[in-house]
């Protein structure tokens, strides 16, 4: 008994003797741990919490001068600025246009959507100019077609929606309601917003200078007719409409100049209906124009696109520039079909003014041909005026049918080769 007691309590301080070897190896090992780990964790900053600093001892201090605010930097004088003129052709309301755009319950009209598909071309512009061929005298005049016209002024407010913000007004259906219907033209469009050029309602209109400045770009407008279809401008009242006469438009370039016009654009209401070429008629008014100071020559009236042409020329000063001669900017909007009658073109050239010399120059011309699209979803013939390229290359109009889209592709190869056939090559 005595023997396997003392067996017992030796194996009892054998395991005594383990168990408190690996308590200590345990505490050892712990401590060790925790002091690797230390220097660690006081090196690493808390990404939300910056570390301690101490409080500085004022006598380690060192004076520093105070430092004077920074001078204001000298601002950079800009070497140009850009603007862009947009024109367009004649704006017609013959009789099939009206009843698709007449709403019965409101008793009257609404042409927005003619323009919607062009509206975003016109906006890049600044100033957006198109050829009102058509007196708006108001209801109680009548609305009428060929040969004399008046056109509800809702089509005036549809082409303001679209972006345009100038009329030339000078054209052969100025007077198709008299003197009278021409002043009330004026008074309507005016009255949405447009400036005016080409016809006036007295002698002290007439003479001012129409000059509208974009981007610090200072532009003048003027605007003529070949005549008025046989319609006699009463004596004294020779202000109610320009009749194309150079000797005046010289002394009307002069003027505008004279007054601040750094850019000059005239409309000119000339050529021969329906012809795809200039005649020597025009080529030469409106090449001697733009010799004496024009810039731009925005013609009309042919209702056919015509070529343009850039023409070079020398002032006063001796320096050499340039002037655009679109001879013709066909129909941009009008019921009249076929031998190109319905197509027209969106005109748009970039300016830019250096300030070092003054100089302003033609940075690109680019047109943008368009038709009128007809067609009819009821009794009412309805019409958009579609921009071709961009029609042709999206291809996804649900209006349009396959031969549509064939004529189209065939007319604008022509239309192109016909507007580009004046360029120098």
């Amino acid at each position: 008994m005595k023997r396997k007691k003392s067996s017992r309590r030796k194996a009892l301080w054998l395991l005594n003797g383990i168990l408190l070897a690996l308590t200590v190896a345990g505490a050892i090992g712990i401590f060790v741990l925790l002091n690797d780990q230390q220097p660690q964790s006081n090196n690493q900053l808390s990404a939300t919490q910056p570390p301690a600093t101490q409080e500085p001892d004022d006598s380690s201090l060192t004076p520093v001068a105070s430092l004077e605010p920074s001078a204001t930097p000298t601002p950079i004088t800009p070497q140009f600025t850009d603007a862009v003129w947009i024109g367009v052709g004649d704006i017609m309301s013959h009789t099939p246009q009206l009843p698709g755009a007449y709403d019965k319950a409101t008793d009257s009209y609404n042409f927005n959507a003619v323009f919607a598909p062009i509206a975003d071309i016109v906006a890049e512009g600044d100033w957006k100019m198109a050829n009102l061929e058509t007196p708006m005298a108001g209801k109680d005049y009548g609305y009428t077609g060929y040969p004399a016209f008046n056109a509800p002024v809702e089509l005036a407010e549809a082409l303001w929606h679209s972006g345009f913000n100038i009329l030339s007004t000078a054209n052969n259906h100025t007077l198709d309601k008299g003197v009278k219907g021409a002043i009330r033209t004026l008074d309507h469009v005016q009255e949405i917003g447009f400036a005016t050029v080409g016809s006036a309602r007295d002698m002290e209109e007439a003479e001012q200078s129409v000059i509208i400045e974009h981007n610090d770009i200072a532009m003048g407008f003027l605007s003529y007719t070949y005549g008025t279809n046989g319609i006699p401008i009463p004596e004294g009242k020779e202000f109610i409409v320009n009749l194309i006469d150079k000797e005046k438009i010289l002394n009307d370039i002069k003027r505008l100049r004279r007054d601040g016009a750094e850019v000059v654009t005239i409309a000119l209401h000339f050529g021969n209906e329906y012809q795809t070429e200039p005649s020597e008629e025009q080529k030469t008014l409106a090449r001697e124009l733009i010799a004496a100071g024009a810039d731009i020559i925005a013609g009309s009236h042919p209702h056919v696109l015509q070529p343009y042409e850039m023409v070079s020329y020398t002032d006063d000063q001796g320096l050499e520039r340039q002037g655009l001669i679109i001879y013709s900017m066909g129909n941009f909007i009008s019921n009249q079909r076929g031998d190109s009658k319905d197509y027209g073109a969106i005109f748009r050239v970039d300016l830019r003014k250096h300030y070092d010399t003054g100089l302003i120059e033609f940075k690109e011309v680019t047109v943008t041909p368009t038709w009128v699209h007809r067609y009819k979803p009821d009794e009412n013939f309805r019409y958009r005026v579609l921009p071709v390229e961009a029609t042709l290359a999206a291809k996804d109009d649900a209006l349009l049918k396959e031969e549509d889209y064939e004529t189209l592709e065939a007319d604008f190869a022509m239309l192109t080769k016909r507007l580009t056939s004046m360029l120098k090559q």
